[in-house]
């Protein structure tokens, strides 16, 4: 955990330096050392590039790769299967939907919502999405307390194929500015990110973490069985209820600030699990750690791949994540 959080510290650092803006000679970290000590004499757009632009992407990167991540680890603790991450699943596709309906339709009831509504009407359609989409691969997928993994893959399949069609019809009417935005959920990419989406970030993933980080045990007590898990005192339909509400919340928000970013629920507990198998007390705060340094290190490879331009993020985690996946298929081809 301590080489971990040093090595994000040092990714951060880099990241933070690499750019195509020229300081002057100054490093970048230097003028964010001035930018904290409020120096007058800073210039503003210096100011701005570090501040605005590189650090608040740095610390949303950090956000939404630890909340991807932790959200695969514990749906995979859950369900009992490396396969159950929330984009391969529908939980991205179906907060993507509403996130992208309401960017489409949002501007004809905009006007009757109240005004904190109104702000963050993307946010909260992104949850409705994701909590929705969890909630119907759980009762397709589930019988009797179990859950079929191939009922759920193909839920989540037929989910994503739904939300693929609906979304598509949305980017056929949508106006040119409606346009921009759905790509920009379609690929996923950090470049909108401020300091308020930021805040918003910090607080559900607080919360979010003071629930499932401790239920380590309580994993590793479902790994053995629901029956087993009861007799070892776990409230499990509370415990199932809990990690689906706040994955849910977390997908939702991720979505709705970053757009689609794949695989990093997949990648990061897959890599855990071959280190320390699968003991969920180990494996959960290290997923936090271990996503926000995947995520960061993507994010500052496709701003600095194909500089000045942007590669959008997404792309890059498809890519990492694809060949991984197919790993988990073959390696447990017979099991599934």
């Amino acid at each position: 955990m301590t080489i971990s959080t040093i090595l994000l510290a040092i990714l951060a650092v880099w990241s933070l330096n690499t750019g195509v803006y020229d300081f002057g000679g100054k490093s970048a970290f230097e003028v964010l050392g001035k930018v904290i000590q409020g120096d007058p004499g800073l210039a503003l757009s210096d100011k701005y590039v570090v501040w605005d632009v590189r650090a608040a992407r740095i610390i949303m990167a950090i956000f939404i790769g630890s909340m991807l991540s932790v959200s695969g680890t514990s749906l995979q603790g859950l369900f009992k299967n490396p396969l159950a991450t929330g984009d391969l699943i529908g939980l991205t596709s179906g907060a993507t939907l509403l996130a992208a309906i309401a960017i489409v339709l949002g501007g004809h009831f905009k006007e009757y919502l109240p005004e904190t509504v109104q702000f963050s009407l993307v946010g909260i359609s992104a949850f409705i999405g994701s909590f929705l989409s969890m909630m119907l691969v759980y009762r397709i997928s589930t019988s009797g307390g179990t859950t079929n993994v191939v009922m759920m893959l193909l839920t989540g399949v037929a989910i994503t194929a739904i939300g693929f069609s609906i979304t598509g019809f949305l980017i056929y009417v949508s106006k040119d500015e409606q346009l921009r935005d759905l790509t920009f959920w379609n690929l996923g990419s950090l470049a909108a990110a401020t300091w308020t989406k930021n805040i918003i970030l910090g607080i559900v993933l607080i919360i979010a973490y003071i629930i499932l980080l401790p239920k380590g045990k309580a994993l590793n007590a479902m790994m053995l069985g629901e029956k087993d898990a009861q007799h070892l005192g776990i409230n499990v339909e509370r415990l199932k209820k809990q990690i689906i509400i706040i994955v849910a919340l977390m997908v939702g928000s991720c979505v709705a600030f970053s757009g689609t970013i794949g695989f990093v629920g997949l990648i990061v507990p897959y890599i855990l699990r071959l280190l320390f198998k699968s003991n969920y007390v180990f494996i959960l705060p290290l997923s936090a750690v271990c996503g926000s340094i995947l995520l960061l290190t993507a994010d500052t490879f496709s701003r600095s791949i194909v500089a000045p331009s942007e590669l959008p993020i997404g792309i890059l985690t498809a890519l990492m994540g694809g060949p991984i996946f197919i790993a988990i298929l073959v390696k447990f081809k017979k099991s599934l």
